[in-house]
C-alpha cells in the first residue's frame, strides 16, 4: 500500500506565522495527508496548537537581525546546516509539496525544496512581504496572499486567498449586524501584543469626549497590556463609562459578534476576523512595523469603505472622538459598511489553500 501524500509546512516562530501554517494543517490531515512542520527551537515553542499528527522537525536557523558580531557571523554556517539537514530529510522522505509561511526559520525547507526542485510556494499574511517571503518570492511556483492588493516584487504574481480564521471565527461569519442607536452599544478595542499602549493612551479620553447622551450607552471591551490596565480602568470610571478591561479576551470573536464598533490594530489576523464576522472599524496601523505592513493591511478594508483608516501621526483624542461619533450616529453608514466588511472577507483561506497545495502536488 502506497505511503499517504506528505506536505511538509516551514514556519517561523510567531502567531502570525503559526496560525495559518496550524489552519492548514489540520485541513491536510482531514483529507489524509501526512504532514510535518519545519521550525527551528523557538518555532517549536507556538506549536503546541498543532494537531498530534504532526510531525515537528526542527532545524537551525538564525537572523542577521538579533545577536552580537559573533553571533552574526556564525549564521551563513548555522543556515547552511539547516539547508543540509532539511535535504538529507526530504531524500528520506520526499514530500509532495513545500509551503512556507515566513519568518527565518523557513528558510532551510525552501532553499533544501528548491534545490531538489520539489514543488513549493508561500503564504504571506500582510500586505508587504516579510524578508523572507521577498528572498523566495521568484523561486517558489505559488505566492498566496492574505491580504490583498500585496506589494509583490516585479514579475511575481499573488493569488488572493485570505488568511486562515479561527474556527470560533468562522461559526460567527457574517453574524447579524445590530446597528447603532438610542440603547447599549457594545465598542470593541483590540490590539496586538505590540505597540498598543497608543490605544490606552488615546481611546479613553476620545470616549469621555463623546456626547453625554452616547456615552451613556457605552459598553466598552479594551483589551489593554498589563501594565497600562489600572489607569485605563480609572479612566474610564472617571468618565462614567461602562468598560471591561484584559490584558487578553479568549473571546475576541463573541465580542467581535456584538460590537457596533471595532478600534484596532490592522494585524493580518484582526483585519481578517473583523472582515468575516463583518463589523465597522476604525483601524490604527502600528506606525514602526516592518514595511509599514498594517498600513497595507488595512488598505483593503479601507478601500472597501469598511473601516476608516487613523495613523497614529493622526490619532488624537479629537479625531478619534469624531470618528466614533460620526460612525454611531450614522446607522445607515455603519451597517452599510458591516456589509462592505463582509463582501471583502475571505472565510474560504483555509480550503483555497488546500486547493493550491492539492494542484501542486499533481505537478510533483
Amino acid at each position: 500500500m502506497s505511503q499517504a501524500p506528505l506536505l511538509l509546512i516551514a514556519a517561523g516562530g510567531t502567531g502570525g506565522h503559526m496560525f495559518p501554517a496550524q489552519a492548514l494543517a489540520e485541513a491536510m490531515i482531514a483529507r489524509g495527508w501526512r504532514v510535518k512542520l519545519s521550525t527551528d527551537e523557538r518555532g517549536a515553542r507556538y506549536a503546541g496548537g498543532f494537531p498530534a499528527q504532526v510531525t515537528i522537525e526542527k532545524v537551525s536557523a538564525a537572523t542577521f537581525a538579533r545577536g552580537g558580531a559573533a553571533g552574526k557571523a556564525l549564521v551563513p554556517f548555522r543556515i547552511a546546516g539547516g539547508v543540509a539537514a532539511a535535504m538529507a530529510s526530504m531524500l528520506k522522505d520526499r514530500p509532495a509539496v513545500v509551503v512556507g509561511f515566513g519568518g527565518y526559520p523557513s528558510i532551510p525547507a525552501l532553499s533544501a525544496a528548491t534545490a531538489l526542485r520539489i514543488p513549493r510556494m508561500i503564504h504571506e499574511q500582510n500586505g508587504v512581504l516579510g524578508k523572507v517571503n521577498r528572498l523566495f518570492a521568484k523561486r517558489v511556483h505559488r505566492v498566496a496572499c492574505g491580504t490583498w492588493p500585496t506589494d509583490l516584487p516585479a514579475g511575481v504574481e499573488g493569488i488572493h486567498t485570505g488568511n486562515p480564521v479561527r474556527a470560533a471565527v468562522l461559526e460567527r461569519a457574517g453574524a447579524p449586524y445590530i446597528v447603532p442607536g438610542d440603547y447599549p452599544m457594545n465598542l470593541l478595542i483590540i490590539g496586538g501584543s505590540q505597540g498598543a499602549r497608543i490605544l490606552s493612551d488615546v481611546v479613553p479620553a476620545a470616549m469621555a469626549a463623546l456626547p453625554e447622551a452616547m456615552r451613556d450607552n457605552l459598553i466598552i471591551s479594551h483589551q489593554a497590556r498589563a501594565e497600562d490596565r489600572d489607569r485605563v480602568v480609572e479612566a474610564y470610571a472617571n468618565a462614567g463609562i461602562r468598560a471591561d478591561v484584559q490584558p487578553f479576551f479568549s473571546d475576541i470573536p463573541a465580542r467581535l459578534a456584538e460590537a457596533q464598533l471595532v478600534i484596532s490594530r490592522s494585524g493580518a489576523s484582526s483585519v481578517a476576523d473583523i472582515s468575516v464576522i463583518g463589523r465597522p472599524s476604525i483601524l490604527i496601523p502600528f506606525a514602526a512595523a516592518t514595511g509599514d505592513h498594517q498600513t497595507a493591511n488595512a488598505r483593503g478594508l479601507v478601500n472597501a469603505e469598511a473601516a476608516i483608516l487613523m495613523p497614529e501621526a493622526q490619532c488624537t483624542p479629537e479625531a478619534l472622538a469624531e470618528a466614533t461619533a460620526f460612525l454611531l450616529s450614522q446607522p445607515e453608514a455603519a451597517l452599510q459598511m458591516s456589509r462592505n466588511a463582509l463582501a471583502a472577507s475571505r472565510p474560504d483561506a483555509t480550503g483555497t489553500l488546500v486547493t493550491l497545495v492539492s494542484e501542486l502536488s499533481r505537478t510533483a
